[in-house]
């Protein structure tokens, strides 16, 4: 990707770095905490600039997506260190009291669960089957196609009809009483029906 010659003009790294910024932005931010994201951008552009100062980066956008890749490993790597190193020092009740989540936290994350499963049961049946080889098995849209015979954008189609009325769901058990939360889906699923 580099080779040895004179330096890349500071001005068209800058106009490729704004260019695909957003894209930069969301690779770093798959890896690291939002907050950590601009601090890895700025730095990010810093090296590539340095290093084409004494090399030609042939491809400027490429070497700025695998710097800005390599930072935020690098960042990750450095707080897991860190935070491997804390944790050592800590008796196992501290470590324990660090890591445990609160009763409530694990009954609200039970109850969710339980409220999710009942939204992916209501499903209708191929859009419930589609969505759970994607959500629970991780099965790739072409491997769900070819594995239910049917086109990848019917795939597509249930994965998001699915999210949709899971959503739909969730949101109107949480809302109370006021509308059976499986009409309400129920509803919304003949409405959005060809």
């Amino acid at each position: 990707m580099a080779e040895k010659s004179t330096g890349i003009p500071e001005q068209r790294l800058l106009s490729v770095f704004l260019g695909c910024r957003s894209v930069l932005s969301r690779l770093v931010r798959r890896i690291v905490k939002r907050h950590d994201v601009e601090d890895i951008l700025q730095e990010a552009f810093i090296r590539s600039y340095e290093a084409g100062q004494s090399t030609v980066i042939r491809s400027p956008r490429a070497f700025l997506l695998k710097t800005a890749t390599h930072l935020a490993l690098n960042h990750i790597s450095r707080s897991a260190n860190r935070l491997t190193t804390y944790m050592e020092e800590l008796s196992p009740s501290e470590v324990y009291e660090l890591t445990a989540d609160p009763p409530e936290a694990r009954l609200d994350a039970n109850e969710r669960f339980t409220l999710f499963c009942r939204a992916v049961g209501s499903l209708p049946e191929q859009c419930r089957h589609v969505f759970v080889l994607k959500k629970v098995y991780g099965l790739s849209q072409k491997e769900i196609a070819k594995e239910l015979g049917i086109a990848e954008s019917t795939v597509e189609k249930h994965i998001a009809k699915g999210l949709l009325l899971c959503t739909q769901y969730m949101q109107a058990c949480e809302a109370g009483p006021a509308a059976p939360a499986e009409e309400g889906v129920q509803r919304a699923d003949r409405r959005r029906a060809p």
